[in-house]
């Protein structure tokens, strides 16, 4: 079984990320997106959050699932028998950025990486530029699942009245 994994934090979740797990899910048997769970860094929305969120998302594809992972992504990778890393680059930043962790993570346990160029039409988008947006009060609709969008307003406003 070809079985890929495409992590991140995913908080929130948005089209562009959905665009890559979608196209991961055509080349591979199995995707599991996998949320990393990093206790230090400060979330919008909780890993059991980030996780459902992700789970309604992609319940249109029979051969994608969702995880959470904490620690390093190759450990994860060789307990879960998991072949290939994809991840998505929006511009030539993303791929600098990303080309040394792939090699580390080949010279660890041998995964490849998988790049899938975001389409155009989402290549702007980032969790944090969404986030902020949505802070500000600027329409986040298209770039978000309902639901995600839902719960990112909610949260927002929870946020605006404890700080009031």
């Amino acid at each position: 079984m070809r079985r890929a994994v495409c992590p991140g934090s995913f908080d929130p979740v948005h089209h562009g990320h959905l665009d890559v797990v979608g196209r991961a899910a055509v080349l591979f048997d199995e995707v599991v997106v996998a949320v990393g769970v990093n206790a230090s860094k400060n979330r919008l929305f909780a890993p059991e959050e980030r996780l459902a969120m992700l789970e309604e998302a992609c319940s249109a594809w029979d051969n994608v699932r969702v995880d959470g992972f904490t620690g390093l992504l190759t450990t994860y990778c060789t307990e879960n028998d998991v072949r290939a890393v994809v991840k998505g680059l929006r511009g030539a930043g993303d791929f600098e950025y990303e080309l040394p962790m792939a090699h580390m993570n080949s010279s660890l346990t041998g995964v490849d990486t998988v790049f899938v160029p975001t389409r155009p039409e989402w290549s702007f988008l980032s969790s944090s530029l969404v986030k902020e947006v949505a802070a500000f009060g600027g329409d986040v609709a298209p770039f978000v699942p309902p639901a995600v969008l839902e719960r990112l307003t909610a949260r927002l406003a929870e946020r605006r009245s404890a700080g009031a």
